[in-house]
C-alpha cells in the first residue's frame, strides 16, 4: 500500500508541475492578465483535488462532466480577456509590450 501511494503522489506531482508550465507558457505566449491567471491556477488546484462535485469513482465517465464544464468556462474567460486586451492594443488604449 505505501508503494502505491508514493506513485500516486508523484504522478499527481509531475501532473501539477506539467500543468503549471502550461499555464507560465499561456500567461507569456498570450499576455494573459493576473486574474486569468488565478483562474486558471484554481482551475489546476480543483482538477488536482482528490474531492469532487460529480465523483468518478462512483459516476465512471460522467464524474468528467464537471472537470470538462470547468476547464471549458475559464478556457472561454481567458479567451475573452486575451480579446479584451488586443482590442485595447489595437485601439491604442493601452501600449503592447516589446515582443
Amino acid at each position: 500500500m505505501d508503494d502505491v501511494l508514493k506513485a500516486i503522489l508523484v504522478v499527481l506531482g509531475a501532473l501539477v508541475l506539467v500543468g503549471l508550465l502550461v499555464v507560465g507558457f499561456l500567461m507569456w505566449r498570450f499576455k494573459i492578465p493576473p486574474r486569468g491567471l488565478v483562474a486558471m491556477l484554481g482551475a489546476l488546484f480543483y482538477l488536482a483535488l482528490p474531492v469532487d462535485v460529480l465523483p468518478e469513482a462512483f459516476l465512471g465517465p460522467i464524474g468528467l462532466v464537471d472537470d470538462t464544464g470547468l476547464l471549458a468556462v475559464v478556457g472561454l474567460w481567458i479567451y475573452k480577456l486575451v480579446k479584451a486586451r488586443q482590442k485595447l492594443v489595437d485601439g491604442g488604449v493601452i501600449k503592447s509590450p516589446p515582443r
